[in-house]
């Protein structure tokens, strides 16, 4: 009896295992990432800042890991983008020179991977490298170098800078960027970031015309301190993916424009939330969006000085907002087509999921 007992107690552990494995077992929520939209120098963690100082020589303003952090995270009197965009002048101080933005790199993805991120493209302006004698070209390349040290796969995109008194050194990353272009494993794609309040979108026809005369594949951030029209230009101007694209709502023909063009958002709800660009988290549209067929994506923005990882993003939208296991496996498959890179990573990606 006792051994009649036994064999059915194995018998039924065997069932539950193969159930839980199979795909007729409940879905589970993820637990693998991929981050379309992750700027290196808003991911410089406490732990970075501390190597990228030690390696550097540079002495930190604090010794107390607890006041570092204040001094890399957005504090909570933060009203407004450009508010945020004051917390990366300590971080960018630690990636000055070659040695520190390649070490930075390769920390970033190293940490990234450690948190269950699978794919990502990095994003950084190199035109905000040069403050102690860098060019633009030798912060590409020490990029380049410092993410072939991590095995995370990883692609990088090249940031203009909105701002009225640059536009010579944009035009410079530009030429880099059509310079090191590749399908995949290096540069891949540009983008333009900064004060879209401050310095609209409309300012950056002409620069994103020679984008596309080059053949450059890119991401525009638009509708977060701006609003949908913001959007609409960035589609004009022939965006294949946008970097939030949050106030899209504002506007029924923008909503409309994404999904008829296929447009990817990239998506980074405590970014949201920190910059204002959604006063009210109640009411953030990344569900009516994946709702509505738009093609959304959940990503960290600046995880750094926000100090969240991407899995506390999906976490935050599966408790706030009812995200369930199958749409974030959609959300993930909306990353992986979106991705800039080859077809045959994106199957590698998909398998991966």
């Amino acid at each position: 009896m006792k051994r009649l007992i036994s064999m059915m107690l194995m018998a039924v552990m065997i069932l539950t295992m193969a159930g839980c494995s199979s795909g007729s077992g409940k879905a589970q929520y993820a637990d693998k990432y991929i981050d379309l939209h992750l700027h290196l120098d808003g991911a410089i963690t406490t732990e970075i800042a501390k190597k990228l100082a030690d390696i550097q020589g540079i002495t930190l303003p604090v010794e107390d890991d607890e006041e570092l952090t204040k001094f890399l995270t957005v504090q909570p009197d933060c009203t407004s983008l450009n508010d945020f965009l004051e917390c990366f002048a300590f971080p960018l101080s630690l990636l000055q020179t070659k040695e520190g933005l390649s070490e930075a790199a390769h920390l970033v993805a190293d940490n990234i991977k450690s948190q269950g991120v699978i794919y990502a493209e990095i994003r950084f302006a190199p035109q905000l490298h040069t403050q102690k004698g860098m060019t633009q070209e030798d912060a590409v390349n020490a990029v380049i170098d410092g993410l072939k040290k991590s095995d995370l796969k990883t692609n990088i995109i090249l940031c203009f800078m909105r701002g009225d008194d640059n536009g010579e050194a944009n035009y410079e990353t530009l030429e880099l960027a059509r310079k090191y272009l590749v399908e995949d494993g290096g540069v891949v794609a540009v983008d333009i970031a900064g004060a879209e309040a401050l310095y609209p979108t409309s300012d950056y026809g002409d620069l994103f015309a020679k984008v596309r005369e080059y053949n450059i594949p890119f991401t525009f951030h638009a509708g977060e301190a701006d609003g949908a029209g913001s959007v609409r230009l960035a589609i004009e101007y022939g965006a294949r993916r946008i970097g939030h694209g949050t106030r899209s709502y504002e506007s029924e023909e923008v909503l409309n424009l994404l999904k008829e063009k296929n447009v990817t958002l990239e998506m980074c709800p405590t970014s949201n939330r920190m910059t204002h660009a959604v006063e009210d988290m109640t009411k953030y549209p990344f569900m009516d969006y994946l709702n509505r067929g738009i093609k959304v994506t959940l990503n960290t923005d600046d995880m750094g000085v926000q100090g969240i990882s991407l899995a506390d993003e999906y976490r935050l939208m599966e408790k706030d907002y009812g995200l369930t296991p199958e749409q974030e496996k959609a959300i993930l498959n909306n990353s992986i087509d979106a991705a800039f890179t080859t077809e045959s990573v994106k199957e590698e990606l998909r398998k991966m999921i």
